[in-house]
């Protein structure tokens, strides 16, 4: 068996990644510059991550046109990434169709490599209210990925965490022994995580209520 794993270098992507190869799996991570404000951190993890596992069959797709799009503060700078605390509706922090595009690169190299899986980290529960990460719009999207690829070409989109809190994927983690130390998941901030973005915030609650010691230096904790 052989997935593709999309694997940015956050918490998330990295337990997922780390399932496929619990499930017997012959994994292929990818990994995306899209130029979001943590680029060069996230693309650190991400081959930190590769390095650990020792996985040498990677990908790393440059996406420009993300940043040309903008509308969102993860990949434009004249927008602020939110610090208050999570609230009702799509966040700022929402990149257009990005999971979709993802996947549909995914699919072009799962089609190349021979892979009848691709597994992403979405999580739908305890996520920020981005709309591409429902199981809806997976189950939809691996229909399309079916559709439009070879007739020997199936594909099936393996969302493991989809369900979970925020707790419970770092129960996972220590589970599958994760190297949650070489994750990335801040916003903002690629030295030192900020501790205040929403996705500090959902990382930070997540370890708290697992009873785990996040590792990753925080600027937020040091300045308290």
């Amino acid at each position: 068996m052989k997935a593709i794993v999309i694997l940015s270098g956050g918490m998330d992507s990295t337990t997922t990644l780390f399932i496929a190869l619990h499930q017997g799996y012959e994994v292929i991570p990818v990994h995306f510059n899209y130029g979001q404000r943590t680029e060069k951190r996230e693309l650190k993890s991400f081959n930190d991550i590769c390095e650990y596992a020792g996985i040498k069959n990677r990908y790393i797709i440059d996406i420009p046109f993300f940043k040309q799009i903008g509308a969102s503060a993860l990949v434009d700078e004249n927008l602020e990434v939110p610090t208050g605390g999570l609230k009702p509706g799509i966040p700022i922090t929402y990149v257009p169709f990005r999971n979709g595009i993802f996947l549909s690169i995914a699919a072009a190299i799962a089609e190349k490599e021979g892979a009848n899986a691709i597994f992403i980290g979405v999580v739908e529960e305890d996520s920020s209210g981005y709309p591409d990460c429902r199981e809806d719009f997976i189950k939809k999207m691996q229909d399309a990925i079916n559709e439009g690829t070879k007739p020997e070409t199936q594909i099936e989109i393996k969302t493991p965490l989809i369900h979970l809190k925020k707790e419970d994927i770092v129960k996972e983690a220590i589970k599958y022994n994760v190297p949650l130390e070489l994750t990335w998941s801040c916003y903002q901030n690629e030295d030192e995580a900020c501790g205040v973005c929403d996705s500090c915030r959902l990382r930070l609650k997540g370890f708290e209520k697992a009873g785990v010691k996040d590792k990753i230096p925080y600027k937020k904790m040091k300045e308290k």
